[in-house]
């Protein structure tokens, strides 16, 4: 029963999650990405502190010692500040299509940034995957500008791919926290209110001219970031395959294609399909490689007596 409750929670927050590059991109059409990102961020800002404080654990962000605090702030200028400002810019300059498959590279990033900063070793099936990824990419942004006849903003592509070294930083150095999750993402959140807040009065304002676009913003702070976050927390929780759980997330660019099709409108073309099929092999060939090094017993070292 509890490993269905986790799984239930976890299909949930894959259905928040594969909403986001449709979300972005008809909340773009009214806020800029400044605007977008202040006003999806204080909502979910919101909704984790009202659940800290209806689970009677708020006061457990004035318990941390001051170095924690300068922590979870360089945190948070990563996520949320700078990884959603150029992943939410990518959507701005790119058919979500094409956006939304390349952010699932992060699994790749993530393993590459691993050996030198936490002294993984290299592995064949590693250079294997990354290359069938980022294949992808090429087919993604390369192959889909002779395809539509429209050109590609490479700029976009960049920041698409860059953007998954952020997210990836981010889940490395978050390795170190040992704080409840969602009093580490709500102190994230947070601290990234005055970088956002900054950039919003300097490069862009507060001021909106439709409700629509504000609306798009609740929706995100809500269904990208706040209830799924806590969904996500309460799904590896709640089940003891916690494997089984985070499998679920690679559903996402599925549901999410879907979604993009039917409501965005965009045309998926067999450059996306193509594209994103390679970077989900890629990415399953990647995780097949992390669970057969979890199989693999250590290797006991004889000591001279």
């Amino acid at each position: 029963m509890k490993n269905s409750y986790g799984l239930v929670l976890g299909f949930l927050t894959v259905l928040f999650w594969s909403t986001s590059a449709t979300a972005f991109k008809i909340t773009l059409r009214y806020l800029d990405v400044l605007q977008l990102l202040f006003y999806a961020i204080i909502t979910s800002t919101v909704i984790l502190g009202a659940y800290l404080v209806i689970n009677k654990k708020f006061k457990e962000i004035f318990r941390l010692r001051p170095g924690e605090y300068a922590f979870y702030l360089v945190l948070g200028f990563l996520n949320p500040f700078v990884y959603y400002w150029m992943a939410v810019t990518a959507y701005d300059l790119l058919p979500a299509q094409i956006v939304q498959p390349i952010n699932y590279t992060w699994v790749i990033t993530l393993s590459l940034l691993s050996i030198p900063l936490l002294k993984q070793t290299f592995s064949k099936i590693q250079i294997a995957a990354s290359l069938i990824c980022y294949a992808g990419v090429v087919v993604l942004s390369y192959r889909h500008n002779h395809a539509s006849g429209v050109g590609i903003n490479y700029f976009g592509v960049f920041l698409a791919i860059s953007c998954t070294i952020i997210w990836a930083l981010y889940w490395i150095y978050n390795i170190r926290s040992k704080q409840d999750p969602v009093v580490a993402i709500f102190l994230n959140f947070v601290f990234s209110i005055p970088f956002i807040g900054a950039a919003c009065f300097l490069l862009s304002s507060f001021r909106f001219n439709h409700l629509e676009g504000l609306y798009g913003a609740i929706w995100i702070g809500c269904f990208e970031f706040g209830f799924a976050f806590i969904a996500w927390i309460s799904a590896l929780r709640s089940s003891s395959n916690t494997h089984r759980v985070t499998n679920l997330i690679f559903l996402t660019p599925f549901i999410s294609l879907i979604f993009i099709h039917t409501v965005l409108g965009e045309e998926i073309l067999l450059q996306t399909y193509i594209g994103f099929i390679l970077i989900i092999s890629g990415i399953a060939l990647q995780k097949y490689n992390d669970f057969r090094l979890m199989l693999i017993p250590p290797v006991n070292k004889k000591t001279d007596c």
